[in-house]
């Protein structure tokens, strides 16, 4: 089985129109319920192909030879799955509640390759 690494991803002007879906705290918060109730159910139904469950990701720092700044990303979480194939992971996350439920936009599949060796 090869592994692969799911990244979430959502933009700022997604995540402020559906605030504005869920203007009263109280429907954001049973929508926010739902949504962690259907993340739950779905790692439930993949539990055997989760090697990391992984978690959201907070602010982000970029690292160069200019040195070091604050940047905006559109990643807002990571899991790592194991699976057959690259397809085989990809359509774990079909219908999936981050974009279902969640204002997120999309979850990018990509292999973890090996480190080459010399």
């Amino acid at each position: 089985m090869k592994k692969y690494m799911a990244v979430y991803t959502g933009t700022p002007g997604a995540f402020e129109k559906w605030q504005q879906k869920f203007p009263d705290e109280s429907a954001r918060k049973a929508q926010e319920k739902k949504g962690m109730e259907a993340w739950s159910k779905w790692a439930k139904t993949h539990e055997k192909a989760i090697v990391e469950g992984g978690g959201p990701l907070g602010k982000t720092k970029s690292v160069s030879a200019a040195g070091i700044q604050d940047i905006r990303n559109n990643l807002a979480a990571y899991t790592i799955v194991q699976a057959e194939s690259h397809e085989a992971a990809a359509k774990m996350f079909l219908e999936h509640p981050h974009f279902t439920v969640f204002p997120g936009e999309s979850v990018e599949i990509m292999e973890i390759l090996p480190i080459p060796t010399r």
